[in-house]
């Protein structure tokens, strides 16, 4: 009964026209106008804005024409070894003399440079092809170190000329003289097998290392030079470790991807 009444007296009443109508409290203004500031400062930037990625890889500090292989030419008996570890030779040096069934014969460098491994030693057997070398293309004791970075195919494309590169290399506390700095010098067109990394290493397990999870692309490095550190290259230390760097030291590197406009994302 209370309910019909109301009902009626409503019916009876006129329409309150005149009456302001509050549409929404004063907080929901603000809630409201907040929200639109950030959507359209999100489309801005999804527009103009660009994001910054980075790439981690493995790399290897070398002389920028690698290394090479040394096979023995013939089988026989290696009856003298005519180098040593770390020797520096000029192109056509002996460096094993083996005995075969026609005579000996000396198995010399192809090309100027630093042995880095000796595989023969004094009275081995090897066979034609063996491999008893490697050797470092270098000449000269103050030519500069690059670092050849092995980086997934599928991110090559992305990796710009003239990159910042950091390298945190094996033999130096990080925590303490900091990361190498670098530049990309150059990256190659076609990924490489294990069998061409091992060429230009001059060693076969790097090779298979590198290509466990497919085969990568090579990206040369140039190392950023500075006269004031012990090491001549520049770190993100002030001084860098006390000490020189030698070729064949193993880094991980961390490569500035191309940047990225959000939009790019959403776009197929």
């Amino acid at each position: 009964m209370q309910f019909r009444q109301q009902a009626l007296a409503k019916l009876q009443s006129p329409e309150e026209l005149d009456l302001p109508v509050r549409f929404a409290r004063p907080q929901g203004w603000l809630v409201l106008s907040v929200t639109v500031v950030v959507m359209a400062a999100a489309s801005v930037w999804a527009v103009t804005g660009s994001v910054t990625s980075t790439v981690s890889a493995p790399a290897v500090l070398t002389h920028g024409e690698g290394s090479y292989i040394l096979q023995s030419p013939a089988a026989g008996q290696v009856t003298a070894v005519l180098a040593k570890e770390g020797q520096r030779l000029p192109a056509g040096s002996p460096v094993l003399k083996v005995r075969t069934a026609d005579g000996d014969t000396v198995v010399r460098t192809v090309a100027a440079g630093r042995i880095t491994a000796l595989a023969a030693t004094l009275g081995q057997i090897v066979s034609t092809g063996a491999n008893v070398a490697a050797v470092e293309k270098v000449a000269e004791a103050d030519e500069p170190l690059y670092a050849t970075v092995y980086v997934p195919a599928e991110n090559a494309a992305s990796v710009p000329a003239d990159a910042a590169v950091d390298l945190t290399v094996q033999t130096v506390p990080s925590q303490r003289y900091g990361v190498l700095r670098g530049r990309v010098k150059s990256v190659d067109r076609s990924a490489q097998s294990a069998q061409q990394i091992a060429a230009f290493l001059g060693d076969g397990q790097l090779g298979e290392q590198f290509t466990r999870e497919g085969r990568p692309v090579a990206v040369l490095v140039r190392l950023d030079r500075s006269p004031a550190t012990r090491s001549g290259y520049t770190w993100s230390s002030a001084d860098g470790p006390p000490y020189a760097l030698t070729s064949m030291t193993m880094a991980t590197a961390s490569i500035r991807l191309a940047d990225q406009r959000p939009l790019d994302w959403l776009l197929p």
